[in-house]
């Protein structure tokens, strides 16, 4: 049995186990743990107790480097990551170096063995190594016990032959030499059965130790397995997607018409499976015959240049900004991706079929957790995007035409410079209205810069009246001076139906070192106009949502300031949406994710004023950075000079009227009005109409000559 003493290291038969220092960082230095070598392998834990749950790591003999450092160190390393350890004593330091060279020269010699084997399986050396010695000392301890069985059959034999002459000369003079020989036959079976517990004690332990890795390798495959089934799901919800798409309209998507004489695969029957429940199991989808005239689908652009290597020194520009806005500062191209602020809130279409299926919705509570599910979604593509869009020009706009595959078109314009704001509208053929106005308040504030998104987001259904409004939530971009950039989300969302009111409220949970939290967490409850909870929503913004049915609720304990906590029994959880995987390349992409590489894509018959016509933009997304700047301050200078124009028109007028002034100063954005909402009471910027029917007739006389 092992000892719980640094001092007193025990010997087993498959290598030795006892108590180590290990080093962990210089905020806690050294720290005692509890070593086992076994099997070429040796793990370490935190106690004794933990080796039945947890182990802290595991270091590989066989691939190991030993070094003996000063008094009473050695310092293992393996696979490029190096442990040192500290005994108490040299002769303690000794022992282990000495178990350990063995160990690692055992594990050596199985794997030449193993390699020598001609096994050409796709197992790894190391494992297949590891693996045989295991084998093989489970056959030698089966081994072991298969002698002491014979054994002990043979000395039972005995004894009991014994034992039966004993009673047979019971009285007689002879006793004493047959008691004798009975005690001695009784301790050959007592030390052989004693060597039988000790090899069964022995396989026992080879076998649960192995039985743990196992069992860890069976849970690693089973996470794989469940990530693959989850990528299959949505797939197959793309895949519906589409042919639910093809039904509604069948003629944009026929085939291409290959030249005549020529024979196509795409002219045969095509067989579809619907991943939903509500639709058929199996459509046959078949090619109309006269396919001269058909009309294919655009195919959207799937990469962009690469981003340059570009080197700037923050703290330089930075330094002497610190309180301002974000949007009052000049900032070189450098920090912003090629994409503007009004292509960054279209992005929050990216997973607009969440809000396609919330549409078709019965009950009002289940199509709740989709739009939580869908206002999370927007925060997705941030986690690697640190850099800044471009701040959109007064009168700027950006349309993004959809219709064709995902059945919606939206429209942005920047309906104020300072402070900036933008109106956003989103028109769907699916069954949905989305509209909002965003007014961004950022702050430098040293070592971190703070992004408030103020305004709120209204989506409405068409069939139910459904009328949902949210706002955003604090993105915070750390690390601005020292260390790498990284983003996080902070903050709570109340999303409120302003029909039945019923509420959801999200809390999106801060990022900290020392919380055993998941990174990214964001948490929600749905509730009904009654306040009673009838759904827990659970995920992280970066990744995925899940929501689950509340079946029954308790008062528990732990509660704060004294409240007690309701505790909940809920369904198993439902997937409501996971994240697409960026496309291969994304890194040096800017990590765009598939719908942003899309969104400043040239394309033919858009206004004037569209973000894609941009030339600074345009110049950096092509890599062109330095004449990305130059165009980015004549821009920047030409809009200043207009507002100087405005309010000397202004004051030309009429200097006393301070209200017919402000009536020249203020900019009249062209698509979007202010109006009050019904539902809210606020005054937000509304989408007036004309854009589409402008864009029909190509009649764009009415747009500003901004670029």
């Amino acid at each position: 049995a092992a000892v719980d003493s640094a001092a007193a290291p025990t010997s087993a038969p498959l290598g030795l186990r006892g108590w180590l220092f290990k080093w962990t960082n210089y905020l806690k230095g050294y720290q005692r743990r509890w070593f086992v070598l076994s099997n070429g392998l040796l793990s370490y834990y935190r106690t004794q107790a933990e080796m039945a749950h947890t182990c802290r790591g595991t270091i590989p003999m066989a691939t190991a480097h030993i070094e003996v450092g000063d008094t009473c160190h050695l310092v293992l390393t393996s696979g490029g990551r190096s442990y040192h350890l500290k005994a108490t004593s040299d002769g303690e330091c000794q022992r282990w170096v000495s178990v350990l060279q063995q160990a690692k020269a055992n594990a050596t010699q199985l794997m030449h063995h193993s390699d020598d084997s001609g096994d050409e399986g796709p197992v790894p050396q190391e494992d297949r190594a590891l693996t045989q010695g295991v084998l093989k000392t489970l056959a030698s301890k089966l081994d072991d016990l298969s002698t002491c069985n014979e054994l002990i059959g043979k000395h039972g034999a005995a004894l009991q032959r014994s034992l039966t002459e004993l009673e047979e000369l019971r009285g007689s003079t002879d006793s004493t030499d047959k008691l004798k020989a009975v005690n001695e036959r009784a301790t050959l079976f007592r030390i052989t059965s004693n060597a039988m517990i000790n090899a069964c004690r022995d396989f026992l332990d080879v076998a649960e130790t192995h039985s743990r890795r196992w069992q860890k390798a069976l849970q690693y495959e089973r996470e794989q397995r469940h990530h693959l089934e989850e990528t299959i799901e949505q797939l197959a919800k793309q895949h519906n997607s589409l042919e639910r798409a093809w039904r509604e309209n069948p003629s944009t998507y026929t085939g291409e018409t290959t030249q005549e004489g020529d024979a196509s695969d795409e002219n045969e029957d095509a067989e579809f499976f619907d991943a939903m429940e509500d639709s058929p199991a199996f459509i046959t989808v078949t090619d109309s015959a006269d396919t001269n005239h058909t009309q294919l689908r655009r195919t959207r652009r799937s990469r962009i240049p690469d981003k340059p290597n570009y080197s700037l020194n923050l703290w330089s520009i930075m330094k002497n900004c610190i309180g301002k806005e974000l949007s009052k500062i000049p900032m070189p191209v450098n920090f912003n991706e090629p994409l503007s602020m009004l292509q960054r809130l279209t992005e929050d279409l990216e997973y607009s079929e969440l809000l396609d299926r919330a549409a078709r919705c019965d009950s009002s509570l289940e199509q709740m957790c989709l739009v939580a599910a869908f206002s999370v979604s927007s925060y997705s593509t941030t986690v690697h995007r640190t850099a800044k869009p471009f701040n959109p020009l007064l009168g700027e706009t950006y349309e993004l035409d959809r219709l064709e595959e995902y059945g919606y078109r939206s429209i942005s314009e920047q309906v104020s410079h300072h402070p900036p704001a933008a109106a956003h509208h989103v028109a769907s053929e699916r069954g949905w209205t989305l509209w909002q106005e965003i007014t961004i308040d950022s702050k430098f504030r040293g070592k971190y810069i703070s992004i408030m998104p103020l305004g709120y987001i209204h989506l409405q259904f068409h069939s139910s009246g459904n009328h949902y409004v949210w706002s955003k939530v604090t993105s915070t971009v750390h690390n601005i001076i020292v260390g790498k950039l990284w983003i996080d989300q902070s903050g709570d969302i109340e999303i409120v139906n302003y029909v039945t009111k019923d509420t959801c409220h999200l809390k999106f949970s801060p990022y900290s070192y020392f919380s055993r939290e998941v990174p990214r967490k964001v948490t929600g409850v749905v509730e009904d106009r009654e306040g009673t909870a009838h759904y827990i929503l659970s995920g992280t913004w970066d990744d995925k949502m899940e929501s689950a049915k509340i079946v029954d609720s308790s008062q528990g304990c732990g509660g704060s300031e004294g409240k007690q906590k309701t505790v909940y029994q809920t369904r198993p959880p439902k997937l409501l949406w996971k994240k697409y995987p960026l496309p291969d390349n994304a890194e040096n992409m800017h990590f765009f994710s598939s719908l942003a590489l899309t969104l400043n894509e040239p394309e033919e018959g858009v206004a004037p004023t569209d973000s894609r016509l941009r030339p600074d933009q345009r110049l950096m997304e092509a890599g062109l950075w330095d004449e990305a700047n130059a165009q980015k301050q004549r821009l920047e200078e030409r809009q200043r000079l207009e507002r100087k124009k405005r309010e000397a028109q202004a004051s030309q007028a009429l200097e006393e009227d301070i209200e017919i002034k402000m009536i020249y100063i203020r900019y009249c954005p062209l698509w979007f009005e202010k109006r009050t909402d019904d539902a809210t009471g606020e005054s937000t910027y509304v989408y007036r109409g004309g854009y589409w029917e402008a864009k029909e007739r190509q009649d764009w006389s009415q747009c500003p000559e901004i670029f």
